[in-house]
């Protein structure tokens, strides 16, 4: 029997250039015996399409779009009891389409499009965080905070260039703009810091950004969440470090620290600016100065 299949897609990933998708891929949904195809209308739509989805017994519940469509279908499928979890699939059309990346999943959109139908499986981690007023969400890829996420509310604002280009500039833009290091008591399951921080960034993939290697030893399934942390650095420094994270390369720099946990409390003295996958939880605005994150080990099953 073929499995149930919901497809959720979002006419506004990668600043709307695959709107009209569907009729170009209906050949391969019609081969698999049909799907249902939602084509959400606003922010955080996507997380009642999958949580809909999921009280209605599909099998599998896809996200097309990027990342932040990947997110919003996490946080759908999140609310609804573990054994009653669709399988998880991505058929990436977004700007950055990290989450799909880390997980194998091509970003040829036919043959992305067929693995939802019959593609291979594994179980992953799933990040949860909390700030103090006690609003939670869920995230499946990174959480920024401080400058990463500074970048990400800069990207939003970037409508000519795509992809990897568009972060860079972001991040450029980032450094000349928002720099700011506040002081950061972070504890950990396994250690205690207590210094400035530009940049903090937990993974559970190692790529965000459209191809920065933030947490090269990031795996989804170990349970743990790695991290990469920049000190108060310089502009120049900042610089000196852009080539470092495209490439995994920038644990080496002392300026630079690495590590993993279960479980952290983060406490700053001035508010932090946060993504989750690349959408926004506290924004330039922001007011949020505690968090706290922590890994649910095997939460969900992906396509990949």
């Amino acid at each position: 029997m073929n499995p149930r299949v919901k497809l959720i897609f979002n006419p506004r990933a990668d600043r709307g250039r695959s709107s009209d998708l569907q009729a170009s891929v209906q050949h391969i949904i019609d081969k698999h015996d049909g799907a249902e195809w939602s084509t959400t209308e606003y922010h955080t739509h996507a997380t009642e399409l999958a949580e809909q989805a999921a009280q209605d017994g599909f099998d599998v519940v896809a996200a097309i779009g990027g990342d932040g469509t990947v997110h919003e279908v996490v946080n759908g499928l999140m609310r609804v009891p573990e054994d009653q979890r669709p399988l998880l699939g991505s058929v990436p059309i977004g700007s950055g389409n990290d989450f799909s990346a880390n997980v194998g999943v091509t970003k040829e959109i036919e043959a992305a499009l067929e693995r939802v139908f019959n593609g291979k499986t594994k179980t992953i981690d799933i990040g949860l965080v909390t700030d103090a007023s006690g609003r939670s969400e869920y995230w499946n890829n990174t959480i920024g905070i401080g400058f990463d996420a500074a970048v990400t509310v800069y990207s939003y604002k970037i409508t000519r260039l795509q992809g990897f280009t568009m972060y860079l500039w972001a991040v450029i833009q980032t450094i000349v703009l928002h720099h700011h290091a506040p002081r950061m008591k972070i504890v950990t399951d396994q250690e205690e810091i207590d210094e400035q921080v530009l940049m903090f960034v937990a993974c559970n993939g190692p790529r965000e950004g459209g191809g920065f290697y933030v947490a090269p030893d990031a795996i989804f399934d170990d349970g743990l969440f790695h991290y990469a942390m920049i000190k108060n650095v310089s502009r120049p420094m900042m610089f000196r470090l852009i080539p470092e994270v495209m490439n995994g390369t920038h644990g080496r720099f002392k300026q630079v620290r690495m590590g993993h946990f279960r479980e952290l409390q983060l406490k700053s003295e001035d508010p932090v600016t946060i993504h989750l996958d690349g959408e926004v939880f506290a924004g330039l605005d922001s007011t949020v100065t505690e968090l706290q994150l922590k890994v649910l080990p095997n939460a969900m099953r992906v396509i990949i």
